[in-house]
């Protein structure tokens, strides 16, 4: 398989689970504070999922940059929408002090597709 194909089929799971985890939010978790955590949690998963889609088709368009984007969005979800989902689900409010290392991670895979985008060259 090749790796932009890994990417794809990643970015898909990914907005599988996020749309897991809002129908999960919307219909089973009654505090207001927890159904905010996992509606953040699914919103942040599927934008970035898609963001590994993204970086999948720069990358097949000759922006082999972009191959190092995915890894950092998809660190991210596991540590932003992963902590806060755990939190909606009971984990210690602790957790929500590593959950901003994800965000970090976000904010790095955009900032690389960024610069995987602008180094294409133009379609002859």
């Amino acid at each position: 398989m090749g790796v932009d194909r890994f990417w794809l089929g990643l970015a898909a799971l990914g907005g599988f689970l996020s749309v897991a985890i809002g129908a999960f939010g919307a219909h089973a978790i009654p505090d207001p504070q927890a159904k905010a955590w996992m509606d953040t949690g699914a919103t942040y998963l599927m934008v970035h999922s898609l963001a590994v889609f993204a970086a999948a088709v720069v990358a097949r368009q000759g922006g082999w940059l972009a191959r190092i984007a995915p890894p950092f969005f998809l660190g991210g979800g596991v540590i932003f929408c992963g902590t806060l989902t755990a939190m909606a689900l009971g984990a210690p409010r602790i957790l929500g002090s590593v959950t901003p290392i994800g965000g970090l991670m976000f904010l790095v895979g955009w900032l690389v597709l960024a610069v995987a985008a602008f180094r294409l060259k133009p379609a002859a």
